[in-house]
């Protein structure tokens, strides 16, 4: 068994880490720094949007255990609860002023600039469409802009200028870590829009009992087409399979529902952002955890996105320890 090492880390070169947004998804940040530390990969340098800034947080305070194991239990109503749901709230329908309570009381309301590592939270400027860059100030407070997702959790004011989730100018903040000062960049992005290749669609037709499951995906990515091309030839069972996609694909055919217009509008607009930013700013390392299938707002999937993340490091180790300039593993 490979004993994590702390001197792993490249001397005289600082790593960050750039953690994207992309809501319940990004709860496999947990994950991902967990199994870093496994590595012996530390991070200097934290950067989180929305999602990524409030578990680059409670990274960044010592907390990231408790902070999953709190989050893993939480149910679908306690999820509502600590969102603080008001349809008559101005900017939005939550508040989430349960959320930042309860994380300000349990881990503390540190000064940014009192951290032991650097750390920013990115939120966007409202009106002037700028993104701003929270490096000081009380930490939870800095979150809390960061995670305004617009029409849904409403905008902070803060110095002056209303503030709302940093997905809209910068998802996965490579440039911020740089800029502050990170040699290497690791960046996660768990806001990528599902694809799949043509033999993965044949197989998950095939394992009858993730038919549900995955259904959803074809159906809202429209690739219906590539499925049954996939199936040309197939034998009778699944060819059986098949048809019973196409009768549940029409009960699909109804008009979406307010969250799940939001939810495609803010996953399309995130995957289209980041890919101009990181063209013209990439990461020495990529990291993109298979939790597509789990929805924006389904915050009581935690222990899942946890583990994809975990996983998405553990397979992925052997090039993430090439590309920071890191030893091979020893066992």
């Amino acid at each position: 068994m490979h004993n994590p090492d702390r001197s792993a880390t490249p001397v005289g070169k600082k790593i960050g880490i750039a953690l994207g947004a992309g809501s319940a998804r990004g709860l496999a940040h947990i994950g991902v720094l967990q199994a870093l530390h496994a590595m012996g990969i530390e991070p200097h340098i934290v950067c989180g949007c929305s999602i990524g800034a409030l578990v680059g947080a409670s990274y960044v305070t010592g907390q990231l255990q408790d902070f999953g194991e709190w989050v893993s239990a939480l149910g679908t109503r306690d999820v509502l609860r600590y969102l603080g749901i008001r349809l008559l709230a101005q900017g939005g329908v939550a508040e989430a002023t349960a959320l930042i309570d309860h994380l300000s009381e349990n881990y503390g309301n540190p000064e940014i600039r009192d951290l032991p590592k650097p750390f920013a939270a990115i939120a966007t400027d409202l009106y002037a469409g700028r993104e701003a860059w929270l490096q000081d100030g009380p930490l939870w407070d800095a979150v809390r802009a960061s995670i305004a997702i617009p029409g849904m959790i409403t905008p902070v004011l803060a110095r002056g200028r209303w503030l709302v989730d940093g997905a809209l100018v910068n998802p996965v903040p490579v440039s911020v870590c740089r800029a502050l000062g990170a040699d290497l960049v690791i960046a996660v992005n768990p806001s990528t829009l599902l694809r799949r290749s043509t033999a993965q669609l044949q197989l998950a037709v095939e394992e009858d009992e993730k038919l549900d499951e995955d259904e959803d995906d074809i159906a809202n990515f429209g690739l219906r087409s590539r499925l049954s091309n996939a199936l040309r030839g197939a034998t009778h069972p699944l060819r059986q399979l098949l048809s019973n996609y196409q009768e549940k694909w029409s009960d699909r055919q109804q008009r979406p529902g307010t969250i799940e217009v939001m939810q495609g509008a803010i996953t399309i607009m995130q995957d289209r952002i980041t890919r101009s930013r990181l063209a013209g700013e990439p990461p020495d390392v990529m990291l993109l955890p298979h939790v597509s299938h789990i929805g924006l707002l389904e915050y009581h999937r935690a222990a899942e996105a946890i583990a994809a993340g975990r996983t998405c490091v553990e397979m992925n180790a052997a090039a993430i320890r090439h590309a920071l300039e890191l030893p091979s593993q020893s066992t």
